[in-house]
C-alpha cells in the first residue's frame, strides 16, 4: 500500500502503534488497501497483567493480536506521532520500533520496492518485496545491519 506517503512514514506510524501495544515481534502483510499485522504482545510483569493473562488462557483466548491499518488510520497515527515528537536535534533511538521500521521503510523506498510482507523478530527482519521490475525478492537481515542507513538518513533530515 503506497498512496501519497512512503514506506518510511507508513512503517514508522505502524511502529508507533505496535510499540504502544507492546508488540515487538510480528508479521506484517501489505496489499493495495491496507497493512495487516499479526503478533503477540510482550509479557507484562505486573501482577494484574499476569492475572488477566491467566484468566484469558483459562477462557481459551489467544494472545495473538491481529490489527489492520488503512490509509486513514496511518494518517491519524502519523499526526499523533508528530505531535508527540520532541527534541528534534538529538539522534533518536535506532532500536525503538518506530525508528527501526522507518529505516526499513526508507530502505524499501530507495529500492523502489513494493512491500509484500515483513517479518520482525527481536534480532532480525525478513522482507518479501517486488523490485521495480516486478521480480520478487526476499531478504533476511539483522536489525543492526540497518544502523548505518539510519545514521545517514538522520543526517539528511538534520541538514534540511
Amino acid at each position: 500500500m503506497r498512496s501519497g506517503n512512503s514506506y518510511d512514514q507508513h512503517l514508522r506510524a505502524i511502529g508507533q502503534s505496535l510499540d504502544n501495544k507492546r508488540i515487538t515481534a510480528f508479521e506484517l502483510k501489505a496489499d493495495a488497501e491496507r497493512y495487516v499485522v499479526r503478533g503477540v504482545p510482550e509479557k507484562d510483569s505486573r501482577l494484574v497483567a499476569r492475572l488477566r493473562d491467566w484468566r484469558n488462557r483459562m477462557q481459551g483466548a489467544s494472545k495473538e493480536t491481529s490489527l489492520s491499518y488503512g490509509t486513514a488510520e496511518i494518517d491519524r497515527l502519523e499526526n499523533e506521532g508528530r505531535l508527540n515528537r520532541k527534541k528534534l536535534n538529538r539522534l533518536p533511538d535506532f532500536y525503538s520500533l518506530p525508528n527501526t521500521l522507518r529505516t526499513v521503510g526508507s530502505y524499501l523506498d530507495a529500492k523502489n520496492a513494493e512491500l509484500l510482507e515483513l517479518h520482525k523478530t527481536s534480532l532480525s527482519v525478513t522482507l518479501l518485496y517486488q523490485n521495480e521490475n516486478g521480480h520478487p525478492n526476499m531478504e533476511e537481515r539483522s536489525i543492526a545491519s540497518f544502523y548505518n542507513l539510519f545514521v545517514a538518513l538522520h543526517g539528511k533530515r538534520k541538514d534540511k
